[in-house]
């Protein structure tokens, strides 16, 4: 199933993050550049140092003009998110150009990509919750309730999985189809964002 595919290569790229845990350490990615893994790899490394980046703004001591920077680096983050979610999208386009979409056959809320796009911060999120949940700093107490939350998020995981197996059979015989809607943000384009593109006095 690719939910279970796609879910090993985040767990990859989590743990391989997790060996140096900085946000400022080199990126390299282990599959070759024109495989679907190279892409999803890339995209769960994205989701993983901004979530660092949004554990370090939450500092409540941290330096305001670091602080400034870290959001300009967020900012970015998300735009490279959203770039790496419309490839995945355009790698489902391709592969399934040839099949032929049934009468009656209809739309997704989401895509496949963003999809696994929630299923890569569900990794994330799973990940973290376990090593709260072991935590021998933390009282019994949280460790229970970071248990009770994990038990939850695995519950989600296969849920969420199930729906995307499911998407990806629907729109492989037909009964659904793709539609991608490129990503329209305007605060990022200088033409787009008022404050941006307006005098200033």
């Amino acid at each position: 199933m690719f939910s279970s595919f796609a879910f090993a290569i985040f767990q990859k790229s989590i743990v391989q993050y997790h060996v140096l845990d900085t946000v400022d350490q080199p990126f390299s990615n282990p599959y070759d550049k024109d495989a679907v893994e190279h892409l999803l790899y890339r995209k769960n490394w994205i989701d993983t140092v901004q979530w660092h980046y949004e554990d370090i703004i939450r500092d409540p001591h941290i330096n305001p003009v670091g602080a400034l920077e870290l959001k300009r680096k967020i900012d970015a983050s998300n735009q490279d998110r959203t770039d790496m979610v419309e490839y995945i999208d355009s790698y489902f386009l391709e592969r399934y150009k040839s099949v032929a979409v049934l009468p009656n056959a209809t739309i997704n809320s989401e895509s496949p990509a963003w999809a696994l796009d929630r299923l890569s911060i569900l990794a994330l999120k799973i990940y973290h919750m376990q090593e709260e949940a072991k935590r021998s700093s933390a009282s019994a107490e949280h460790r229970q309730q970071c248990q009770a939350k994990l038990d939850v998020l695995l519950e989600q995981k296969k849920d969420l999985s199930t729906a995307i197996d499911q998407l990806l059979s629907d729109i492989e015989v037909g009964n659904k189809y793709m539609k991608v809607y490129k990503q329209m943000k305007m605060y990022n384009e200088t033409e787009l964002n008022p404050v941006l593109y307006q005098p200033k006095a």
